[in-house]
Formats: C-alpha cells, structure tokens, sequence
C-alpha cells in the first residue's frame, strides 16, 4: 500500500465549503493580514503550516485532524463499500467530538455575529466617506 499525501488545502477548502462560509469570511476571521486572494492560495497547498492550521481548526470549529486527515478518495472507498448492498453501516465511536445540533446552532450565531461585524463596518465605511464628500 502506498503512502498517499493528503491535501490540507483542500481539505480546509472542502470543509468551508460544506459550512457554507465564503473565502472572504474566513479571511475576515483570520485576520487583518488575510484576503480573498490569500486563502485561494492557501487552499492549493498540500501542506500547511501546524500554527496556521491551528488557527483556522479555531475560526472554522473544526478539529486540526480534519485537515491532516481526511482524505476524499478514503472515504468514498468507505462508503461504497459499506452502503454498496444496501447493508446498515455501524462505526463505534467512544469519543464523538461534538453534539451536531449544538455545532449547527454556534455555527448559525457565529455567522450572525460575522454578518453583524460586517454591516456594523460597512456603516463606519459609509460615514467616513460621507465625512470625506463633505470636506
């Protein structure tokens, strides 16, 4: 069996996408130094640095092993053949992560608060244009 790499960018890409939030978003979140540009770039490397991720494990609720791990190929494999003659699949899980209707509900205020950031700086945008046409 060969050793393939697994690729973090598109994992962390994968998985912005399945929450729903835009590149800009999580450029928002991560920081002044970040754009939309940035993470496009971010997400076609195949390695990413442990502090970076770590970051982006914080902003995106998702643990830092997702990135490291997850490998799409793997996972289709694992799913047609267990679901692949209509068997229940069943994996034991001692240790879940997080109960999912909690995550959604945080993910929801999390974007509310972002969307709420977002207009509140689009306000202060506004009023020191209108400032500028004034002067």
């Amino acid at each position: 069996m060969q050793d393939k790499k697994i690729h973090q960018g598109r994992n962390i890409k994968r998985f912005r996408e399945m929450l729903g939030i835009k590149q800009e978003a999580l450029a928002f979140n991560l920081g002044e130094d970040w754009n939309q540009k940035k993470i496009s770039l971010l997400e076609q490397k195949e390695t990413i640095e442990d502090p970076l991720l770590k970051k982006i494990s914080e902003v995106l609720k998702i643990p830092v092993e997702a990135f490291q791990n997850f490998d799409e190929e793997e996972a289709v494999n694992v799913i047609a053949n267990t679901f692949g003659d209509h068997s229940i699949g069943y994996q034991k899980n001692d240790n879940p992560i997080f109960n999912p209707i909690e995550q959604v509900l945080k993910l929801h205020e999390e974007k509310i608060a972002l969307y709420e950031r977002m207009l509140k700086e689009k306000d202060e945008m506004m009023a020191r244009l209108e400032q500028l046409i004034r002067k």
